[in-house]
């Protein structure tokens, strides 16, 4: 029989560390609850939809729909993964653990990349949603403003950025709650402005349920997956929450329904309101049904509320940027810095550097403000694909040991797995194909072997950095710490 070589495990983050850095588990599960609610909602449904409905029309449900259910997959693959072995950073944890220590790697720069890029995008998206009231307003500066103020929360504790997340989320959802009974109203009594023009009928008698053919809701894809990145954000926020066994799952099952009446909910009831034609591509869906409504002040509220939602997801960039850098330092595959915290128990290097390079897409905004969206929307999506299509292959490779034996299963577990898996790793693989037919998004599929140079380069010289400073042993072996086995 061959020796089992223990996995590396994560670095501790709880109160109880016997080391000296630890995340502070500051987060309740109100918190928790909220941070997976607003992960499913965000600018890809606020801004993102008006350009999808353009392209696609009604069809888009149906890429939404069928998004939806592989965003579920790859949740519950986290989630039983997160009930497995509840740490910061789970993502470049469970791909070391279960695939090897390049893919922690990869993972875990891939995810920050993610994350950096996601918050510029939505950077880019408070600057547009500014010049609604402001149009003299350069693009770059309330983006820059945005930054510092968020900065400066994440900085002092991590409560902060959950009562951030708390409200930002309690807002997006009051408005989608007030959205749905508002078309209710309308449908149904048939009062205001739009009260003898709103029909259900609208939804498929504009050109047809498929006014483009197939090609206008695969083409979709990007936009609609950009919309759902965040959702996974449970998994960074594994190690800061208080009795993670209980409140992780419970927040994972509720996202299918989640996606169901904030996604397709929504956006039927804007279809069913004001026929998608006559939407504008270029405007928030939101925005212009509320102002159709009749009340003077909605657009500007909704505006508001779509302006919450972008520092909403930006909030979220800058917390999962600082952990995931905190994590990839435990694993000595970041400077050493980064695994500090401060006395506040935060990641604070992490954050900063995260922010220092956001700083970026204010750049690209003070530049390119008309492709910057686009842009860095692209890219997100790249790296969202590769980090939801490394969680299910952990999982089947979590599965496969449990199956052997060398793992206990955990009750919260994925369903229809491994067919599912291998179903999200199609879908995935079709999204990245897709990216190619359209000029503004094919930027990424220029950046991503860009980027994947880059990570073969850095893993190299993280192996040889590990092996000067660990005699004899060779650059690839995987020997755990003793301080970090639990």
């Amino acid at each position: 029989m061959t020796h089992q070589t223990p996995p590396p495990q994560p670095r501790p983050t709880g109160p109880d560390d016997p080391g000296s850095e630890h995340l502070h588990r500051g987060l309740q599960p109100r918190h928790i609850q909220m941070i997976a609610i607003g992960g499913t909602i965000g600018v890809g449904l606020f801004l993102g939809s008006a350009q999808a409905l353009h392209e696609a029309g009604p069809g888009l449900l149906i890429t939404y729909a069928v998004a939806g259910v592989v965003v579920f997959f790859v949740m519950r693959a986290l989630g039983e993964l997160l009930v497995h072995r509840p740490v910061s950073g789970s993502f470049a944890t469970y791909a070391e653990e279960f695939i090897g220590k390049w893919a922690g790697f990869a993972t875990g720069w891939s995810y920050w990349l993610m994350w950096v890029v996601t918050g510029t995008a939505e950077l880019t998206a408070a600057g547009i949603y500014v010049r609604y009231w402001w149009p003299e307003v350069p693009q770059w500066l309330p983006g820059l403003i945005a930054l510092a103020i968020l900065g400066v929360a994440n900085l002092l504790a991590v409560r902060l950025f959950g009562e951030f997340e708390f409200w930002f989320a309690i807002i997006k959802v009051l408005t989608i709650v007030v959205l749905l009974l508002m078309a209710a109203a309308i449908l149904i009594f048939g009062f205001g402005p739009l009260g003898k023009t709103a029909s259900l009928s609208n939804i498929w008698t504009h050109g047809g349920f498929f006014p483009h053919g197939m090609a206008g809701p695969l083409l979709a894809l990007q936009v609609v997956v950009f919309a759902f990145v965040g959702v996974e954000l449970l998994g960074v926020t594994a190690g800061e929450s208080k009795d993670p066994e209980k409140t992780l799952p419970s927040a994972v099952r509720r996202v299918i329904w989640r996606i169901a009446l904030f996604y397709l909910g929504a956006l039927t009831a804007v279809m069913a309101l004001v026929p998608w034609n006559q939407l504008d591509p270029d405007v928030s869906p939101f925005v212009l049904v509320f102002a159709k409504v009749g009340v003077p002040a909605a657009a500007g509220v909704v505006n508001m509320v779509v302006l919450t939602a972008a520092l909403s997801s930006c909030n979220s960039g800058v917390f999962s940027t600082g952990r995931m850098l905190f994590t990839l330092a435990g694993d000595r595959h970041a400077p050493a810095a980064f695994g500090k915290v401060s006395r506040q128990g935060v990641p604070a290097a992490g954050i900063l550097a995260s922010m220092a390079v956001m700083l970026l897409g204010v750049a690209a905004n003070y530049f390119v403000p008309k492709e910057a969206f686009a842009y860095v929307t692209s890219v997100a999506t790249i790296a969202a694909v590769f980090t939801w299509g490394i969680i299910v292959c952990a999982h089947l490779r979590y599965r496969a040991a449990v199956r052997a034996g060398r793992l206990r299963p955990v009750a919260f577990r994925m369903p229809l797995a491994p067919a599912s898996n291998y179903f999200v790793l199609a879908f995935l693989g079709l999204v990245l194909v897709l990216l190619a037919f359209d000029a503004e998004t094919r930027i990424a599929l220029y950046v991503a072997p860009v980027w994947a140079v880059i990570l073969v380069a850095g893993y190299r010289l993280t192996r040889r950095t590990r092996a000067a400073g660990r005699p004899g042993v060779p650059p690839d072996e995987e020997v755990p710490e003793p301080s970090r086995l639990t």
